[in-house]
């Protein structure tokens, strides 16, 4: 791999930027894509192995390549160092989930209730601001405070995060969702918000509402409706 190739993938990477490396066989020509430069036919071919998470070998024509996807690593935001979020926290990691706790009570996010994950003790609007999030980020509010709630609500909507999902009952939820549209949020874009959080699967136990939360967030990841 030529060093310049090199550079540029580890520059995608830092910036959680989804690239596909083609090579073509035998020869080794590549692209990074997207490349304007790029044939058509294998920026299409990379598009859809990126869209699905896939590598593998391609022919196009009379020429074969060997497409390497290289996406960010899907992220969990949890807002709130709550008792749900320390189940949460590890269960999205075996998932494959960049997790990042997120509440500005530093008694609350400390390393002795979190080990070996991060978290980050700026308020939620001013934390979301610097994590931007993306198409492959999902973020859970868990605190039942709407100081720190309702700001992470605002900016979770403003994003390209694939899934948003607030811990509440059905009225506490009804009161958010009026909160929301006095600050000038759309009923289009508040229906984006799963909640009650998680699958119905009758969890009472902060484990089993962690349980219904990947669940759910799963759903949403691979294109499966993410209500019951």
């Amino acid at each position: 791999m030529r060093r310049d190739h090199i550079v540029a993938l580890q520059s995608a990477a830092a910036q959680r930027r989804p690239v596909a490396f083609a090579t073509r066989l035998p020869d080794g020509a590549a692209f990074i894509l997207p490349d304007r430069n790029a044939p058509d036919r294998l920026a299409a071919e990379a598009a859809a192995m990126l869209a699905g998470d896939r590598t593998g070998v391609v022919t196009i024509g009379a020429e074969t390549w060997f497409i390497e996807s290289r996406n960010p690593a899907p992220r969990a935001i949890i807002i709130g160092a709550v008792h749900i979020a320390q189940s949460l926290a590890p269960l999205a990691a075996t998932m494959g989930f960049d997790v990042v706790v997120v509440d500005p009570r530093r008694a609350f996010a400390s390393a002795d209730r979190f080990p070996d994950v991060a978290t980050n003790t700026s308020w939620p609007d001013e934390a979301l601001d610097a994590l931007k999030p993306d198409s492959r980020t999902a973020i859970i509010t868990l605190t039942h405070d709407p100081k720190l709630d309702d700001p992470a609500l605002g900016r979770a909507l403003a994003s390209d995060a694939f899934y948003i999902g607030a811990l509440g009952s059905k009225k506490t939820h009804a009161a958010r969702l009026d909160r929301l549209r006095d600050a000038g949020i759309t009923d289009a874009a508040l229906a984006r918000i799963c909640a009650p959080v998680g699958l119905d699967i009758g969890a009472v136990t902060a484990p089993e509402i962690a349980l219904s939360i990947i669940a759910q967030m799963v759903a949403a990841r691979r294109g499966k409706p993410a209500r019951p």
